[in-house]
């Protein structure tokens, strides 16, 4: 279900105000029934909403954008505590967009969203075993065995996550670099890993999602995904 007034607004009749103008005076029925209350909701699906005695098709347009979320940044449009948005850092037309999946406050890298609420669904379930990559410096030198029980899974919360592909990029006394692949998508669930075989993380970056690379693009930037990466993300919706 949807506002009338957004709904109109999405099959771009002009901005919401002017939308709101139309419904106020009266212009727009629902069902063959005018409509004047901008509360009134509907079902895309099912009603049949006109402009005077034509009908109004909804047609929404699918939007992808990828962003290379900075840290202290939060992945959401608003935040009691006024910090900063990923919203921020996006052309207004995002504003209607939601992230496909989320990154704490603390981390950075690789985050696409979309207007596109099915393939958001099926990328998050793990049931979906879409790998998200993450580059994982964390405080100390770790050793084989602890790097098998992430491989294995550990006990974080009140679950067992599941096994993951890790790998050893670089290790000294002060600092270790990992590799980790993921298709869960708890809540801070790389760091709750970290910290239950008794380590600290130092930063974490998300640097891939499925075949969908950040590769290169700038920290706090944006750009549309392209038509092969989007395809991807079709493919994955489709697949049973």
């Amino acid at each position: 279900m949807v506002r009338i007034n957004k709904f109109l607004a999405n099959c771009e009749l002009g901005s919401r105000r002017s939308v709101e103008k139309l419904i106020t005076e009266g212009k727009i029925s629902i069902n063959d029934i005018v409509c004047s209350d901008l509360s009134t909701k509907i079902d895309p699906e099912k009603d049949i909403v006109k402009i005077g005695h034509k009908k109004v098709e909804f047609k929404p347009q699918k939007l992808f954008i990828m962003l290379n979320k900075p840290r202290k940044y939060i992945v959401t449009k608003n935040d009691e505590f006024n910090r900063k948005t990923v919203f921020d850092l996006l052309p207004d037309f995002a504003s209607n967009l939601h992230a496909i999946g989320r990154l704490d406050y603390d981390s950075e890298g690789l985050l696409l969203l979309t207007n596109d609420g099915d393939i958001t669904n099926k990328i998050i379930h793990p049931s979906s075993k879409i790998f998200k990559t993450y580059k994982v410096i964390i405080k100390g030198k770790i050793t084989m065995d602890n790097i098998n029980l992430l491989r294995k899974g550990v006990q974080i919360d009140d679950f067992k996550t599941q096994p993951a592909k890790v790998f050893l990029k670089h290790s000294e006394e002060e600092k270790s670099e990992l590799k980790i692949e993921i298709t869960e998508g708890k809540n801070r669930q790389i760091r709750k890993m970290i910290e239950a075989i008794g380590y600290e993380v130092i930063s974490l970056k998300r640097i891939q999602i499925g075949e969908i690379k950040l590769d290169k693009l700038p920290i706090g930037s944006w750009r549309f995904l392209t038509d092969r990466e989007i395809l991807y993300l079709v493919k994955q919706e489709r697949r049973k």
